[in-house]
């Protein structure tokens, strides 16, 4: 008899905390921003449009790139609009939490101190950091750590992965940041600078935008995967993110896309 009345009690208290533990489940489902999304009707991303071939301008001003298009589907599966929201690299993070967005999908490489801040769905794609060098050290610069020398000068991005890489991999060469990545690639092309480190697809699109400039050091010296960040505390929109991703790798839209940024040179005729 006690074992009954100690087993009754105990299922008795077991379906309290599941009913209580559903609930809980439940109001965090209602909170989640997917609600927000389809009730709005809209899927807003923050991105800057500047990192090629994930996002920028093409000749009409319109944002184009692989990130796009995999928004551009991701808004599709969910039945809304898509609206792009063009966010400066430094302030993209904080525009996230403050909700001036759902999302950023912009190419944005997962670290510890990153994740510390929001979450991130699984990697969508991984790239790593490669360097353009100019022409006229051809045969003398092989890797980064030819270049780890006072008598070179390194061009980055302020805040990047590619300024972190130089500071940590080559800090004995003069490092000069900028805010535009364009105007450090510049700074190559027009001999102020030795070199310009960043990720493989952006190097890789200069290096056949200016041909003859440079020497492609095209072997990655850093391993970067990149992720689709979002606010702390919501498992159902990452959930459903994680399982977009698995969707379009095995429906074969992933490689469609990937193969269209990627594989060609075809869009760059589209840009300014």
């Amino acid at each position: 008899m006690r074992r009954s009345v100690v087993l009754a009690v105990f299922l008795a208290f077991s379906l309290i905390l599941a009913g209580g533990a559903w609930a809980q489940d439940a109001e965090l489902a209602k909170s989640s921003v997917i609600n927000e999304i389809l009730k709005r009707g809209v899927l807003k991303v923050g991105l800057e449009a500047g990192y090629m071939p994930f996002e920028m301008r093409n000749k009409k001003g319109e944002i184009v790139g692989f990130d796009v298009d995999m928004a551009e589907r991701m808004a599709k599966d969910m039945k809304v609009k898509l609206e792009l929201i063009n966010t400066a690299w430094d302030g993209i993070i904080p525009a996230l939490m403050t909700k001036k967005f759902d999302i950023i999908m912009s190419g944005m490489t997962i670290t510890q101190e990153r994740n510390l801040k929001v979450n991130f769905c699984e990697p969508y794609i991984t790239v790593g950091q490669t360097i353009l060098v100019d022409k006229k050290h051809e045969g003398k610069i092989k890797s980064y750590q030819d270049l780890n020398d006072p008598q070179y000068t390194i061009a980055v991005k302020l805040g990047t992965t590619g300024d972190l890489s130089t500071q940590k991999y080559i800090p004995k060469a003069k490092r000069n940041a900028f805010e535009d990545e364009r105007v450090a690639i510049m700074e190559v092309v027009n001999g102020k600078a030795d070199a310009f480190v960043y990720d493989h697809p952006m190097c890789a699109v200069n290096n056949a935008k200016y041909p003859g400039k440079f020497v492609f050091l095209d072997k990655p010296f850093t391993y970067e995967p990149l992720g689709w960040a979002i606010r702390k505390g919501d498992p159902d929109w990452l959930n459903w993110l994680d399982n977009f991703l698995r969707q379009v790798r095995g429906d074969g839209s992933y490689e469609t896309i990937y193969n269209k940024w990627f594989m060609s040179n075809e869009w760059l005729k589209e840009l300014e």
